[in-house]
């Protein structure tokens, strides 16, 4: 199986990481942090009008009619960029929920005993009786808690989709941590020099590399298997990632002025969405079960 993105994957990768770079920078970035649970609703149509939503869409629908190797590149620039909103629920729900493919409508979803944004949408799909709100660890994620446990089995796309946006954050942090140790300086050298600080970048990358190619192959093979498997590698390698980046940066991650935390946060709760740990833990269980029967 070839993972070489082609020509047309390169030019959508780099064409979304360079909308969010003009829509939702640095310092717009700083600004959703400050102003917790508000969701920009121009980027959102902004994204809409993009083909966010809308990318695996057929065309005589109104979509891009592209598939889901393309979605996870798109979503893997998301994650890099820390890009709030329902965006898993809202790109699902193209199609089917009038105005979510043109980003007009929010769509949020029940995602295991979680619900994600749902005081900003305009459509929240699932039973959210009962839903009350819980403190969030990512100040740019509010969430809503169900009582009584886990919804039904997730759906595969989200998953992946989920774990598309772990990679993302594990490239940046570790692009993140290596550029610190290149920039900072102790004893008269940068601290990259240090043994321990280069293994921890080290491993940043080994683990990023790996979780990339397990998502990559997931996408095109689409089985069940393996997307629970590239969701496992992918949480391990952001919240790994981040922690590690947050090594290297010292006392300066743990800043406001920083991104660094913020990816840790989103990770933590990323990994708390259906299909996280434990119920991919147990979907790859059973497959290796089947095969040993």
């Amino acid at each position: 199986m070839r993972f070489r993105l082609t020509d047309d994957q390169r030019a959508l990768r780099e064409g979304t990481r360079q909308l969010l770079a003009r829509r939702f920078c640095g310092e717009a970035l700083r600004g959703a942090v400050e102003s917790p649970g508000r969701l920009d609703r121009a980027l959102w149509r902004a994204l809409g009008e993009a083909g966010f939503f809308a990318l695996r869409l057929p065309e005589a629908e109104g979509g891009v009619g592209l598939g889901l190797p393309e979605a996870v590149l798109v979503f893997e620039e998301a994650g890099r960029a820390l890009l709030p909103g329902p965006l898993i629920a809202t790109h699902l729900a193209a199609g089917v929920v009038p105005g979510a493919a043109t980003g007009e409508t929010v769509v949020s979803a029940v995602d295991g005993g979680l619900v994600e944004w749902p005081a900003e949408a305009d459509v929240v799909r699932g039973d959210t009786t009962g839903a009350v709100p819980v403190r969030s660890l990512d100040p740019l994620t509010p969430l809503h808690r169900l009582p009584g446990g886990a919804a039904a089995d997730p759906d595969p796309a989200a998953v992946l989709l989920t774990a598309a946006e772990q990679l993302g954050t594990a490239a940046r942090v570790c692009e993140l941590a290596v550029q610190h140790a290149r920039a900072r300086e102790q004893f008269g050298r940068p601290i990259g020099a240090f043994q321990a600080v280069a293994h921890l970048c080290a491993g940043m990358l080994v683990r990023s590399e790996t979780a990339r190619a397990a998502v990559y192959a997931a996408a095109v093979t689409a089985d069940p298997v393996d997307i629970a498997a590239a969701r496992l590698l992918a949480d391990e390698a952001a919240v790994r990632g981040a922690r590690d980046c947050l090594q290297v940066h010292g006392g300066m991650g743990f800043t406001w002025e920083s991104e660094v935390h913020l990816h840790l946060k989103r990770a933590w709760v990323r990994t708390q969405r259906a299909g996280g740990f434990t119920q991919s833990e147990e979907t790859l269980a059973a497959a290796l079960t089947a095969g040993a029967a």
